[in-house]
């Protein structure tokens, strides 16, 4: 019997959600898994459906979730579901849903080495209008060149064999949870306020538990052309085998 695998896509478009959910069903289905997926988050109102899925994957920026159904997300989660998801499909979502970040391990709250330090937490016509016309942000967003340093010391079958690579995309700065096991790293520089504490070592890929659960996150994958590097797509490959239930 094929595993089952849901992708629930939306929010915010600049990060391509219908595109990037369309590469990661291709990849899950090349793997065997039946992919069923989503563009409404009525998907999360069946706990039962989603206790019958393998692997969960959000791709959903920003937005707001009730609390019925984060609490259904995280049950499933909690009772062997694997959660899977990359850049801000999975940690840059509701930002508002405290049970949400607690169990994927992390929200972005800032893209470091921007002159643009500030950064609006609602992404309304009239909070970016006040921000192009106050703050304007560089002709090319927030991309920029950085490695990714692979932690050869964390075994894990999710980077066995990579090298550290270079990418030219956004970079995240996260808040984390202490918990996550960290397997790959990216130097960041902050420019504002923040670079007062100078460097960062900010982790890019990890994993954690929950419950019976495993959740894996990789903050690469900004567009679907991120994609292309092929590190990329094997880390997150990697990653959906890895997380999905046993």
């Amino acid at each position: 019997m094929n595993r089952k695998a849901m992708i629930f896509h939306g929010g915010w478009q600049g990060h391509e959600p219908k595109l990037v959910s369309k590469r990661f069903a291709n990849l899950l289905e090349n793997e065997g898994f039946e992919v069923f997926v989503y563009d409404s988050l009525d998907c999360l109102a069946d706990k039962e459906f989603l206790t019958r899925m393998d692997l969960i994957i959000p791709m959903w920026t920003q937005g707001e979730l009730e609390d019925r159904y984060a609490f259904y997300l995280s049950e499933a989660v909690e009772s062997g579901v694997g959660l899977a998801g990359a850049h801000g499909g999975m940690c840059d979502s509701f930002r508002w849903s405290v049970e949400y970040q607690f169990m994927t391990g992390s929200q972005w709250v800032a893209h470091p080495g921007d002159i643009y330090y500030h950064h609006i937490s609602r992404l309304t016509e009239e909070n970016l209008e006040f921000v192009q016309k106050y703050y304007p942000s560089p002709a090319d967003g927030f991309q920029t060149n950085y490695t990714v340093n692979i932690r050869h010391g964390a075994a894990s079958p999710i980077i066995e064999g990579i090298e550290d690579f270079d990418i030219h995309s956004e970079q995240y700065y996260l808040h984390l949870d202490p918990c996550v096991n960290v397997l790959a790293t990216t130097q960041v520089n902050t420019i504002g306020p923040h670079s007062s504490n100078g460097p960062v070592t900010m982790p890019v890929v990890y994993t954690k538990l929950w419950g019976n659960g495993r959740v894996f996150y990789s903050s690469l994958g900004h567009v679907d052309k991120v994609f292309e590097t092929p590190e990329v797509t094997e880390i997150m490959r990697r990653g959906f085998l890895w997380a999905a239930r046993r």
